[in-house]
């Protein structure tokens, strides 16, 4: 019996449907009151907090641990492969070049009307906190695409927490990259340990404006918890890729490629929908097959299992239509004419078009961000960029006829609303001394 069967997407049942699109969304209701409590000690109690938690690291832990020292980068530099480094510098130049094109004019204005004009600026956050995944895994590749974008957008400030694995010490490659990206200062410190420490400040850790990055439930509930007192991006999940194909892709390929995302842990999410029920029955082989050869194989099964699919659509409408209500962190696009489909994708976190652009290339190196919107929200949220580092204010100017032009407007309305001071502030400006 195969690990997937082939499902024709009209003949879903409902429950079937929801399941689906459902896939494994993070809900952090059963953790988030107490990393809510943990958020506010670390308000109340500072680096002290953190400490008591890692002494089961390292007995004899101080303050000073939790910092990373300049020897312990160079150390990483002489840990890290040649040619790791240069992969991380090359895909750290991708990321610059691709984040500055994002970069918008620092102010505009227009004459609204003669006598009053009203523009827009743009403004970083002053400082930003970045929380990179770790422990049992690595991901100097999120490092990058955390800071970057920030130190693009122009943030004075940027650190980086990492969770350190026994006896203190933070992953090699992680250091490598924060220094090839430009971390003001980089801590031994994960979980809501970090993000309470980057929200409150500490005596060691400054207090930030703004806190990014991917991370387990219990990160995920930490943010939610200091929103407020930060800003932060968006929720994120677990990994997920939706694959919208005709019969034009090799069978092989998609397989692989669902297979990817599904390595990624037991709850990550990988879906086919296409028109061609060949192609369809043809992957679910190659997954049969190629799961004979696999490393994690245990995840992998459960992540297929679990919350992926097979779907065939009796049209290539129907396809796009449940492409756009599963809106995917990854969407692949693998069709004849990718390109010329793109104009009809409304919600996806990252869109990549045609068989020689797999998930991975943006999970490292192509330039775009992979920290990306889990669990349809890419309804609502973006994938990081230097928009999340950046505020708008608006401005405007007017001279005395073109208040004098809005006086009888303003003076109206305010008063309608019940504020009569609004219109006095108005009036007051053309009564006589």
């Amino acid at each position: 019996m195969s690990i997937l069967r082939v499902e024709n997407l009209s003949e879903l049942s409902d429950e079937r449907r929801a399941e689906i699109l459902g896939r494994s969304m993070t809900d952090v209701g059963d953790v988030y009151s107490e990393m809510r409590a943990i958020v506010e000690d670390i308000g109340r109690r500072g680096d002290m907090v953190s400490i008591e938690h890692y002494r089961k690291y390292k007995p004899d832990i101080t303050v000073a641990d939790i910092t990373v020292t300049e020897q312990e980068v160079r150390d990483a530099y002489e840990q890290v492969p040649e040619s790791v480094i240069a992969g991380l510098k090359l895909a750290a130049a991708n990321i610059e070049k691709f984040h500055r094109a994002q970069l918008e004019r620092e102010m505009w204005s227009i004459e609204i009307a003669p006598g009053i004009i009203a523009g827009r600026m743009l403004t970083a956050v002053e400082s930003a906190g970045c929380y990179v995944p770790g422990g049992t895994a690595a991901y100097p590749s999120s490092v990058l695409m955390n800071i970057i974008p920030a130190r693009v957008a122009g943030v004075e400030s940027v650190v980086a927490c990492t969770p350190p694995k026994a006896g203190m010490v933070a992953n090699p490659a992680t250091l490598v990259a924060a220094d090839i990206a430009g971390a003001e200062a980089v801590y031994k410190i994960g979980g809501p340990w970090a993000i309470g420490s980057m929200a409150f400040g500490t005596e060691t850790i400054p207090s930030v404006d703004k806190i990014v990055g991917p991370g387990n439930k219990y990160v995920t509930a930490a943010k939610l918890a200091v929103f407020g007192k930060v800003d932060i991006d968006s929720p994120a999940g677990p990994s997920e890729v939706l694959i919208l194909a005709d019969g034009s892709p090799e069978a092989r390929l998609v397989a692989v490629d669902l297979l990817a995302q599904a390595e990624h842990d037991p709850d990550a999410a990988g879906v086919l929908v296409t028109t061609s029920a060949a192609l369809a029955a043809a992957v679910a082989e190659e997954l049969d097959r190629i799961l004979e050869e696999v490393e994690r194989r245990d995840a992998i099964e459960s992540a297929l299992r679990n919350n992926s699919a097979l779907l065939v659509a009796d049209t290539f409408e129907d396809a796009l239509a449940f492409t756009n209500q599963y809106a995917a962190e990854h969407l692949q696009v693998l069709t004849a004419d990718p390109m010329a489909d793109l104009p009809r994708i409304r919600h996806a976190g990252s869109i990549f078009l045609g068989p020689y652009s797999p998930v991975p290339c943006g999970d490292y190196a192509s330039g775009t961000n992979h920290v990306l919107p889990t669990g349809r929200c890419a309804r609502m949220f973006s994938g990081l960029s230097v928009d999340d580092f950046v505020k708008r204010p608006t401005f405007q100017y007017l001279t005395k006829d073109g208040l004098a032009a809005l006086r009888k407007t303003v003076t109206d309305l305010a008063r309608a609303e019940g504020l009569p001071m609004h219109a006095r502030a108005v009036e007051e400006r053309f009564a006589k001394p």
